[in-house]
């Protein structure tokens, strides 16, 4: 009682060599495959938290520039103010000293 006795035995030993084969290039072709979606997946999950932390600051450096506008209007308007009271009193100053 021989293993191999007629070549339809050969034939089937070869076709059971190819499909282990054939499995083992399988197994590791998705091992790699799924290794490389799970790093592109962290890549672009890092890079959305980078995109996100630019975004803050942006909001925040907008924020800190539209509230200081607001104030810069009113300091701005008092300077003026500030300017014109003494630019009326040296005015007035130099037409009292010409009487």
């Amino acid at each position: 009682m021989s293993f191999i006795s007629t070549s339809q035995d050969v034939l089937f030993l070869v076709l059971a060599f190819c499909a282990l084969w054939l499995t083992v290039f399988l197994v590791w072709f998705l091992y790699y495959a799924i290794m490389t979606v799970k790093q592109t997946y962290q890549t672009v999950h890092q890079i959305k938290n980078k995109i996100d932390a630019v975004d803050e600051v942006i909001s925040f450096i907008r924020e800190k520039v539209t509230s200081t506008a607001s104030y810069l209007t009113l300091i701005i308007s008092a300077v003026r103010k500030i300017i014109d009271l003494l630019g009326n009193d040296d005015k007035e100053k130099k037409t009292k000293k010409k009487k």
